[in-house]
């Protein structure tokens, strides 16, 4: 044990470093897919014909399905090494379970609901900043969330193609057999996807007190 802490104090600026650059990572994928994902869902929950539905899911399912390692190896042509096809890979893997989630958060919202508030005069702008979005808010949030601990996960593949990360701790600890590197890299993804998890729960249940005050 204490000489996984000397290795710790040692190496803590390198484990910094990572937890940083696979923060980055996460935090722009989600950022972005929750961009892409929420209006998307949210339009599509509307009165769309059948077939729009049934595309724009589909086409989320095609890219969830397509197993990592051999989308990062899809993208290295288009985008090059680094940071921006670990981001967009990221950014795919996190529109399928936002956009579920949005759907089912806005096809929820009671339409005698909407009616009513069709007959006081609420624009279809107004129904939707006002009572289809707060009431689809845990729905949405919870794809987020759950997104957001999956996204962290797979980032630690984003190293295979030069993007860091704390995959890089665990790939150089299984290079050299080193274990304290491997042990560090993955606990402190575990330790960062549970954190984000934390802040995502405790901003969720501000915005449910805000609406319910």
């Amino acid at each position: 044990m204490n000489d996984y802490w000397t290795f710790l104090l040692d190496r803590y600026p390198d484990v910094l470093r990572a937890a940083g650059e696979h923060l980055t990572i996460s935090g722009i994928a989600v950022a972005l897919g929750c961009l892409a994902a929420v209006p998307l869902g949210a339009y599509i929950s509307g009165d769309r014909p059948g077939w729009v539905r049934t595309t724009v899911f589909g086409i989320a399912n095609v890219f969830q399905t397509i197993p990592s390692l051999a989308l990062l190896a899809v993208l290295i042509p288009l985008f090059g090494i680094g940071l921006r096809p670990a981001v967009f890979a990221l950014f795919l893997y996190s529109l399928l379970p936002i956009l579920r989630n949005t759907f089912a958060g806005f096809r929820s919202v009671d339409a005698g609901i909407l009616e009513a508030a069709r007959g006081m005069g609420y624009s279809g702008w107004q129904r939707l900043w006002t009572i289809q979005l707060p009431l689809a808010f845990p729905y949405i949030m919870s794809g987020i969330r759950v997104t957001t601990v999956y996204v962290i996960s797979w980032t630690t593949l984003a190293t295979l193609i030069g993007a860091g990360g704390l995959g890089q701790l665990i790939f150089s600890g299984l290079g050299v057999n080193k274990e304290e590197l491997i042990f560090t890299g993955a606990a402190a993804a575990i330790a960062l996807a549970l954190a984000a998890d934390l802040v995502l729960g405790k901003i969720e249940k501000a915005f449910k007190g805000g609406v319910v005050s």
